[in-house]
């Protein structure tokens, strides 16, 4: 509110929404108790009841739909609040890890444990990692569902499930690892989302770039070499299989499974970029077409569709324009 928001006016971010549709009491109540997204039947239905053309229902119900979505300077605020945070915790990380033993020796982890001591530092680490979890798990539900909820909806269950387990079993130090090497490229995204929002193209797909980097040489590098590699080896030859160690390792395996469906996202929209010579959009997305560009592609043939998270083909958000959008 007191930061961002002057940000985004300064940068010429408006806050105005998509165009709004045009009052109709029965298309609202079709909307709001029956379906989002009307099937040709109900449509044909809709049309010889109202007189309407069945392109005119269709583009009230997707002005609809769009009417509901955040602004683009609600988003920009949201994404530079994630950013603040990323960017904060990871040097919070770094600057703690440093000097920490088992930084530089992953078998550090597992000597004398469990009676490894918890430090202040080490432990609001762990607090502001596992609030800021926490909240994710419950804003997703309010968020625009996207293509990879499911996804990501298992990442926050798996992420707070390996936080709270290793606290409560004193695993902290390896899951101080763990923690750090995920925000090493979070923060990179969101500076992509920041630079898209306002327009700056070149900006937002060198950051794009960089993140895709960053997120492929750790979760797809130094996570299964670095992290894996400790917990199922080093802690079985020091301490052995421990009665959690198979839930501990089982929940790290799925977030490398996770790691490896992102990066095959993230490549797939880097290899687009360098086809269009931009990043058009993120794979994730289910953003539809705003009513700019429906008015103005609704006599021609061109556009993008894609298959939802619902199922629904929809047109993608920006297509038109050949800007990304991750949301």
């Amino acid at each position: 509110r007191f930061i961002a928001k002057p940000c985004a006016i300064n940068l010429g971010i408006q806050d105005s929404g998509p165009h709004r549709a045009q009052p109709n009491a029965i298309l609202e109540k079709v909307f709001t108790s029956i379906t989002k997204s009307p099937d040709g039947k109900r449509l044909e239905g809709l049309s010889k009841q109202l007189d309407w053309d069945v392109r005119k229902i269709q583009r009230w119900f997707r002005h609809r739909r769009n009417q509901d979505k955040p602004t683009t300077l609600t988003k920009f605020c949201e994404s530079m609040w994630r950013f603040t945070f990323y960017l904060s915790i990871f040097f919070y990380g770094i600057r703690f890890l440093w000097t920490a033993p088992w930084f530089w020796d992953t078998r550090q982890c597992w000597y004398n444990y469990p009676f490894q001591p918890l430090t202040s530092r080490l432990y609001y680490y762990y607090i502001l990692e596992l609030a800021f979890y926490w909240s994710l798990m419950f804003s997703q539900f309010t968020d625009i569902k996207r293509k990879d909820f499911l996804i990501m909806f298992v990442h926050h269950l798996a992420t707070i499930g390996l936080i709270t387990f290793s606290y409560m079993n004193n695993m902290v130090r390896v899951g101080t690892l763990v923690l750090c090497l995920h925000d090493a490229s979070d923060f990179l995204l969101e500076a992509a989302k920041l630079a898209n929002y306002a327009k700056y193209q070149r900006l937002c797909d060198a950051f794009f770039m960089l993140f895709g980097v960053v997120f492929i040489v750790t979760r797809l590098g130094i996570y299964p070499f670095w992290i894996l590699n400790t917990t199922l080896f080093e802690s079985w030859e020091l301490i052995g299989p421990y009665p959690s160690w198979w839930l501990f390792n089982g929940l790290l395996i799925t977030l490398q499974i996770l790691h490896i469906i992102w990066s095959y996202l993230i490549i797939r929209t880097a290899y687009k970029a360098l086809v269009r010579g931009k990043v058009s959009k993120d794979d994730r997305s289910d953003v539809e077409s705003s009513s700019e560009e429906e008015d103005v592609t609704s006599n021609s043939t061109k556009g993008v569709f894609s298959t939802s998270s619902n199922g629904s083909n929809r047109i993608n958000g920006h297509v038109a324009s050949g800007q990304w959008t991750e949301e």
